[in-house]
C-alpha cells in the first residue's frame, strides 16, 4: 500500500487550509526527517537559487538550513488552491550565529500526487534584517499556538 499523507487532493477550502497548517507544524519542529516524509521520494524542489530532487536531498538541505537559521519560527497562510495544487505565502523569523535577526518572506507553489505527498515545491524567498525588538513571533520553539495571530492578522 502506498504511503498517504491526508488530506488528499482534490482539495477543498477546508482541506487546503488543513494541509497548509500540517506543513507549518512539521516545519516548526525543525526535524528534517519528519518534514521530508511529506514529500514523494523523487520530489523536485526549487528553494531560492537551489534546485534538487529526492528525500535525501531534502533532508540534507534542511539540516544545512536549520544549522544556519537559528530559533526558526514559521507561519504559513493559504493563498489559493485548485485540484492537486496549493499556493501559500509565508514568513519566518530566525537569527544567525552572530545574533542578527531576520524575517524571511516568501511564496511557495505546491503540487501533490494522489496520495497527498508533495511532488513539487517551488519557493521564492527574501530576507529582511530586523532588530530583535521588531520580532513578532515569540512563542516557544515548536508548533505555533492556535491563538497566535496569522500573517494577515499581524499585517505581514
Amino acid at each position: 500500500m502506498p504511503e498517504q499523507r491526508p488530506p488528499l487532493p482534490p482539495f477543498t477550502l477546508e482541506t487546503a487550509i488543513e494541509k497548509v497548517r500540517k506543513a507549518e507544524d512539521a516545519w516548526n519542529t525543525r526535524d528534517p526527517e519528519r518534514v521530508a516524509i511529506a514529500y514523494t521520494t523523487g520530489s523536485v524542489w526549487r528553494n531560492r537559487a537551489e534546485f534538487f530532487e529526492g528525500r535525501d536531498a531534502i533532508v540534507a538541505f534542511l539540516k544545512r538550513k536549520w544549522a544556519k537559521e537559528l530559533d526558526y519560527r514559521l507561519i504559513k497562510e493559504l493563498w489559493t488552491f485548485r485540484d492537486n495544487r496549493i499556493a501559500v505565502r509565508f514568513a519566518y523569523e530566525w537569527h544567525d550565529d552572530s545574533g542578527n535577526w531576520f524575517r524571511s518572506y516568501g511564496n511557495e507553489n505546491w503540487e501533490f500526487d494522489e496520495n497527498g505527498l508533495m511532488r513539487r515545491r517551488i519557493a521564492s524567498i527574501n530576507d529582511l534584517p530586523i532588530a530583535e525588538r521588531e520580532r513578532k513571533y515569540h512563542w516557544p520553539l515548536g508548533r505555533r499556538p492556535d491563538d497566535h495571530p496569522s500573517l494577515s492578522e499581524l499585517g505581514l
